[in-house]
């Protein structure tokens, strides 16, 4: 395998679609004259109309209600992403596919707007996004993330953002608005400090001493910000927990989450494949302490278990990382949203 073809990229597989009839199969490699992928990957974008915008969910795991997801797939490249399974719905697969193929909702400020303006709307904070991230590079040009922002601050709906990417500090200005009104949070992902780990795990995502640097950028300008160490892998990041909280403490950090990894459906096989080449030393430990908090399976849907785990490392992992967040955060926290300045009509309300 050449792996500068697939440098940048998470998963260099691409698993069968579950929902698709058809599979696309290489029996006779002999009898073929070039590698299917002996060019690098190149990224498609699709453009896609929303029928609604806010994703609906009763998950007793997720703190949020309501999300939006301006993007589908993701070319961050995180292999772990529980997303990937998603992407199986619009006809791609959960590896190369997931990471190639970018599905952009282009209406979709126009689509919230109406319904924020729905008779029976009653606001809750919305998390953005629930699903892949909202900043990834495709951000920079269609700016759906920030319009999506814009409209919020104009009707005074309240938003969580969370990012793995530097591309948010664009942002900035439009984030102080929303926070002198106690209308957003921001949490960045952070679940490492190594940089060679980075670029393994998560390929094309900001360094942990970038997200840390906005941390304190925006804690400085009153922007409240949290750090979501998620998904911790047992043997490969865990170690980082400790430090990770006390240097995002230190950067102004209000809150810390945390979740452990699971790999549902095709995560599984894009995992394992990246594993075994990226730490082929430790994969079969890694995998076998997986399997250990959840059950005896990589494929977990037990609420409750399947994003905190079970068992002694599981335990292990809580202790540290509570330990840990009441040492370095003790008596912080986030502001409370204001669900009163909401107003999606205007001046039409007074009516």
């Amino acid at each position: 395998m050449n792996n500068e073809v697939f440098k940048g990229r998470g998963s260099k597989i691409a698993p069968h679609n579950p929902y698709l009839k058809r599979r696309e199969v290489t029996e006779h490699i002999e009898g073929l004259d070039e590698e299917k992928h002996i060019e690098k990957p190149v990224t498609k974008f699709y453009q896609e109309h929303s029928k609604k915008a806010l994703s609906i969910n009763d998950s007793p795991d997720l703190p949020l209600n309501y999300s939006v997801n301006p993007y589908q797939g993701c070319e961050h490249g995180c292999v772990y992403c529980y997303a990937r399974n998603s992407h199986q719905y619009w006809g791609f697969d959960a590896g190369l596919g997931f990471e190639t193929n970018i599905i952009i909702k282009s209406d979709i400020d126009q689509v919230l707007r109406k319904q924020f303006k729905a008779k029976t709307y009653q606001p809750k904070p919305i998390m953005l996004s629930g699903n892949t991230d909202c900043y990834q590079p495709v951000e920079k040009k269609h700016q759906l993330t920030r319009k999506i922002l814009k409209l919020c601050l104009e009707v005074g709906h309240p938003v969580s953002v969370i990012t793995k990417n530097s591309l948010i500090q664009r942002d900035e200005e439009l984030l102080e608005q929303l926070a002198s009104k106690r209308l957003v949070h921001v949490y960045f992902s952070l679940n490492h400090l190594d940089p060679h780990l980075k670029a393994k795990l998560e390929p094309r995502t900001a360094t942990a001493q970038k997200k840390l640097s906005l941390i304190q950028r925006f804690s400085e300008r009153g922007i409240p910000c949290g750090v979501m160490v998620a998904p911790l892998i047992p043997a490969l990041n865990t170690q980082d927990i400790p430090e990770i909280l006390r240097l995002s403490a230190e950067a102004g950090a209000l809150a810390a989450g945390y979740t452990v990894v699971r790999l549902n459906g095709n995560v599984k096989e894009v995992f394992r494949s990246w594993i075994y080449e990226a730490f082929p030393d430790r994969a079969t430990k890694v995998l076998h302490q997986i399997e250990q908090m959840h059950g005896g399976k990589l494929n977990d849907t037990e609420w409750g278990r399947r994003i905190k785990g079970n068992g002694p490392i599981a335990t292990m992992i809580h202790q540290l990382f509570t330990k840990s967040r009441d040492y370095f955060m003790k008596d912080r926290c986030m502001p409370e949203f204001d669900l009163s300045a909401f107003n999606a009509h205007g001046q039409l309300r007074l009516f």
